[in-house]
């Protein structure tokens, strides 16, 4: 194996991003530092490198434990990551999650399109 791995292919293959393209637009927007420093798709990383990755509202903080070339199934991935997120992140997306949560009782289908603007208008005022 040589000495490092592009940042965007290990994102890829430790199963973080679906796809390698997505895993390169994170890192050309700035959403991905290593040891507080933006990178770019092309950085290589080392064992032991620190990665913060920004998705969405979350963002996840994880240490290289191993390089891989190919993509791998998910039980495997333990193997080249450890998992360094503060639980505090994982709240936060709960949170987020439970706010925009609609209950709707079974049975009444789809909200109709007046329902909709309702709803959508509900969400955007603030309390």
């Amino acid at each position: 194996m040589t000495e490092g791995l592009r940042i965007d292919k290990w994102l890829w293959a430790v199963r973080i991003f679906k796809t390698r393209n997505q895993a390169s637009e994170a890192c050309r927007s700035g959403k991905v530092k290593i040891e507080e420093v933006t990178v770019k798709p092309s950085r290589e990383i080392k064992i032991n490198d620190i990665v913060e990755i920004r998705l969405g509202i979350l963002t996840k903080t994880v240490k290289v434990k191993g390089l891989i070339h190919n993509r791998v199934a998910a039980k495997f991935v333990p193997e080249h990551i450890e998992d360094l997120t503060p639980s505090e992140e994982y709240e936060k997306q709960k949170i987020q999650h439970q706010v925009n949560y609609e209950f709707r009782p079974r049975g009444q289908g789809r909200p109709t399109k007046k329902e909709r603007r309702l709803i959508v208008k509900l969400k955007k005022s603030k309390f």
